[in-house]
């Protein structure tokens, strides 16, 4: 006779074993391939499911994040968390922060989503989450330091100190972050210049979209002055108020193709903000700015924020900051507040490019000698002293040793003319107003011997059209007014004292600053100013270029 309780059990028993058997150490198992998958793929530092699949930069990182178990960050059950899915959406608008959604896997998280919450496989979970992981270590460095070694490029600006610990950051400040934006937020620049930076290239995404395709017309004449007619009325009215030249509610419309008052008022704003004479005049070269796409001016943007994250986080002293193909020197102080600003010159574009670079200003020197560099003195000034042996006396010049002894004055002798070709003789001028530095220099000691001075007033260096007109140092503008400020923490160094020291004090008079201020030299064709217009200037040296050429490699990047 059969007993059905016992067969109950027996079966029971079976049951529960199968389950065991192929049930739980199957889950196991599959659990074990996934974090075998994540360990393989962090140890190779490459993986071709990504877009730039070489990440042996962030190897060590990827590893260090999935120590010790390797088991998925961003999955739940099999599918992706919430914060993933939302970093997901960080990484897809991208474009949003100057960035390339691409270099983050962008147009690929959509498929890899629906594949997990399809038949989810092992290979399919650990490829998600290993390229997730890699996708926002590249985001948040970049974010944080930008894409490109600015060294790569002879920009002199040191990054390592901004650099985070990468797997600790995207553990303890992402992974279950329930805004991962306001996270990222703590990463980028905080500065009100860069916020205003990102927000123009944000709008002018949206213009590039926006831009007809119709270009203005080549003038019928080389110049358009104002009262003239043209048909190009109409589509330059749209143009104008496109880019925000013209207010949008504006009435005019440009119908009657009369160039009147109020199109010449946004024609001289637009050329103001193109590097263009602000004469309301419309010639090729205006009409070439305003058929420049505005996918251009998306690019200058971007680049410009890649080089805001170049810089430090903070600064103990407002800053004194000299865009060079802008020609302009501003001081930045809290909240991005320009206390001073004024037009500099700089290096010329061929032979004497004024370097990138940051370094602290210590002092300063009132009616300061010339020290010659020893490459101009050879290359400009010993055939012309051959050729007439008074020169350096007529031209307040003086010749001195190695040890700074000034040789007798007089015509110059065959031998000091030998000592100068050679260099064991070198040539300095004498202080006064018309010494090439001015009356005034200012020292951040580099490597590079850049620094801020004023000008001969015999010379009218800031009436040319362009600003590259030096052999490398700055000439500023407004020197006593940059004096006062740098002497500001000194009650007795008021303006007016300024001015006296330069015109009546003492020759080589040396004054430390109270603090040293830092002085960053920067290259940005696109600069937002406090009102939000937006500025643009040509590619003086080549930079813009150069970067764009680095960052078309993608991944990895140079550095």
């Amino acid at each position: 006779m059969r007993h059905p309780r016992k067969h109950l059990l027996i079966g029971l028993f079976l049951l529960s074993l199968l389950l065991h058997v192929s049930g739980q150490p199957a889950l196991q198992s599959q659990s074990g391939n996934v974090t075998a998958l994540i360990r393989s793929i962090a140890a190779a530092g490459r993986w071709n499911d990504l877009r730039w699949p070489n990440f042996s930069d962030y190897r060590s990182d990827v590893s260090r994040f999935y120590q010790p178990s390797y088991a998925p960050a961003w999955l739940d059950k099999g599918q992706p968390t919430s914060e993933a899915l939302a970093i997901i959406q960080v990484l897809q608008q991208a474009e949003q922060e100057g960035l390339n959604p691409e270099d983050y896997d962008g147009s690929r998280w959509d498929e890899r989503v629906r594949t997990l919450q399809g038949q989810g496989t092992p290979e399919a979970e650990a490829n998600f989450d290993a390229a997730l992981t890699v996708s926002v270590m590249r985001y948040v460095s970049d974010l944080r330091i930008g894409r490109v070694n600015p060294r790569h490029l002879d920009f002199d600006y040191d990054v390592g100190p901004k650099k985070l610990d990468l797997p600790n950051f995207v553990r303890e400040r992402l992974v279950t972050a329930s805004d991962p934006k306001n996270a990222l937020a703590e990463v980028e620049p905080p500065f009100a210049g860069y916020k205003a930076t990102r927000a123009a290239l944000r709008r002018y995404i949206q213009l590039s979209r926006q831009q007809e395709a119709e270009k203005l017309p080549t003038l019928e004449v080389p110049v358009l002055l104002p009262g003239a007619r043209s048909d190009a009325m109409p589509r330059l009215v749209r143009f104008l108020k496109l880019v925000g030249d013209l207010p949008e509610d504006s009435p005019i419309t440009g119908e009657d193709q009369v160039y009147s008052d109020a199109i010449v008022a946004a024609v001289k704003q637009f050329q103001n903000r193109h590097d263009l004479p602000g004469n309301g005049w419309i010639s090729r070269e205006t009409v070439d700015q305003m058929n420049t796409p505005l996918s251009a001016r998306v690019e200058q943007l971007q680049l410009s924020l890649e080089r805001w994250r170049w810089l430090p986080l903070k600064y103990a002293e407002p800053p004194i900051v000299v865009n060079l193909p802008e020609f302009y020197l501003r001081v930045v102080a809290a909240q991005g507040k320009i206390v001073l600003r004024m037009h500099v010159n700089v290096g010329d574009s061929y032979e004497h490019q004024t370097p990138v670079f940051e370094k602290m200003m210590t002092y300063l020197v009132f009616r300061p000698y010339w020290d010659m560099p020893m490459s101009i003195q050879k290359k400009e000034f010993v055939d012309a002293i051959a050729k007439d042996r008074s020169f350096v006396e007529q031209n307040n010049f003086e010749v001195v040793d190695r040890v700074g002894r000034v040789v007798p004055g007089g015509k110059i002798s065959d031998t000091e003319l030998q000592g100068l070709r050679s260099g064991t003789l070198r040539l300095r001028q004498k202080p006064g107003p018309l010494n090439a530095l001015g009356l005034v220099k200012f020292i951040f000691p580099n490597d590079h011997s850049v620094y801020l001075h004023d000008n001969p007033e015999d010379v009218d260096l800031f009436s040319e059209s362009r600003g590259d007109v030096s052999h490398g140092c700055i000439h500023v503008g407004q020197p006593a007014e940059l004096a006062a400020w740098v002497l500001r923490g000194d009650p007795k160094w008021t303006l007016e004292r300024v001015e006296n020291a330069m015109h009546e004090g003492k020759d080589n008079l040396r004054v430390n600053l109270p603090k040293p201020i830092p002085v960053l030299i920067v290259y940005a064709t696109a600069v937002v100013e406090e009102d939000g217009l937006v500025y643009f200037t040509p590619d003086l040296y080549g930079h813009d270029a150069r970067l764009k050429a680095a960052l078309a490699k993608g991944y990895p990047y140079p550095w």
